[in-house]
């Protein structure tokens, strides 16, 4: 099992003899979950009693939000991560490096051959002549972006030769005119498989609630692979409401905009500085003792020691900003 951000217990655990302080004072930033999250609605109390149906609503309102119907609903875009490579014969796969390392897990486990392509742009992953490539737009966990059009010419490229396109934009709600999950296994792009995820944006990561877009062959061997029920009743009623509330989506993403552009504003002096609306990530070769000085003040950020790689998510509050300012400021290398 790969670590993942947000182990807030055992990150407390270990930096107990340096910050004698309760768990509930921690500062999370692991995880580039939106602090603000979307309001939980009141619940029917009859969807615990009764088992999920698929008819209820939840896949019209995600047809709506992505603007395309060929998806199936997932406990959480991991699903997809951990069952897609199944899909195909053992092949090439093209990565584009960093990435969220349940990915290149993934098609390794089914068998895959794997190319990391580190830092390298998507023409070179295309010249590489494989069969399939995978990424993350924006890049978990550097938050750059790659335009759609960029994408969109990559997935018809890789039609010509037989490949397919595999995105994961589990960070990508922010900026929806930049995404193409709308046009995923469509005639334009019928070779685009898209995963979306409830987790970050709506920061509803433990309702545990995804989707894939892709193919309708690829999506109805994946609804056999996850048989039935894979969503619950309360997850199933939370995400429909919040996937049609377009009141509360506009003013999140102007909020996280502003959050992103301070917390890239507030980093700059540490590093190259890469960020998405979500989260930002410093690259410096103070990563460890960076990631380090911040633990023994119960704030938690997210490190990936092998690319030099500090991720921080939004703070939620001003005092929260105040308080990873402070934490900063005392910074030396």
């Amino acid at each position: 099992m790969l670590e993942h951000g947000g182990r807030l217990r055992a990150a407390a655990r270990q930096y107990a003899p340096f910050c004698k302080c309760e768990l509930a004072d921690w500062l999370d930033l692991s995880t580039g979950i939106n602090p603000g999250a979307y309001p939980l609605p009141a619940i029917d109390p009859a969807c615990w009693h009764r088992l999920p149906e698929d008819d209820d609503g939840l896949t019209a309102a995600a047809a709506t939000y992505y603007g395309n119907d060929r998806l199936l609903a997932l406990p959480g875009s991991q699903a997809a991560i951990q069952w897609l490579p199944a899909l195909f014969p053992p092949v090439v796969v093209a990565c584009l490096t960093p990435i969220y390392e349940e990915h290149t897990q993934a098609w390794e486990r089914a068998g895959h051959k794997l190319r990391r392509l580190q830092n390298l742009p998507l023409a070179r992953a295309l010249a590489a002549a494989t069969p399939i490539i995978v990424l993350c737009n924006p890049n978990n966990p550097t938050g750059r972006r790659l335009p759609a059009a960029a994408l969109l010419e990559a997935a018809a490229q890789l039609q010509r030769r037989g490949g397919w396109l595999i995105v994961d934009e589990a960070f990508g709600d922010p900026d929806p005119e930049n995404c193409v999950t709308a046009l995923a296994g469509g005639p334009a792009a019928p070779n685009l498989i898209v995963l979306r995820s409830l987790g970050k944006f709506f920061g509803l990561a433990g309702a545990r609630v995804g989707f894939v877009f892709g193919a309708p062959d690829k999506l109805e061997r994946l609804r056999e692979v996850l048989g039935p029920w894979p969503l619950s009743g309360p997850a199933r009623t939370v995400a429909r409401q919040a996937l049609a509330d377009g009141a509360w989506q506009a003013l999140a993403r102007r909020d996280l905009a502003l959050a992103s552009a301070r917390l890239a504003s507030l980093l700059a002096p540490l590093g190259e500085v890469s960020h998405c609306a979500l989260f930002a990530t410093v690259a410096t070769a103070h990563a460890s003792a960076l990631f380090e000085h911040l633990a023994r003040q119960a704030i938690l950020t997210r490190h990936f020691p092998a690319h030099g790689l500090l991720r921080f998510g939004l703070p939620g509050s001003e005092a929260e900003w105040q308080r990873i300012g402070s934490a900063l400021a005392n910074w030396s290398p």
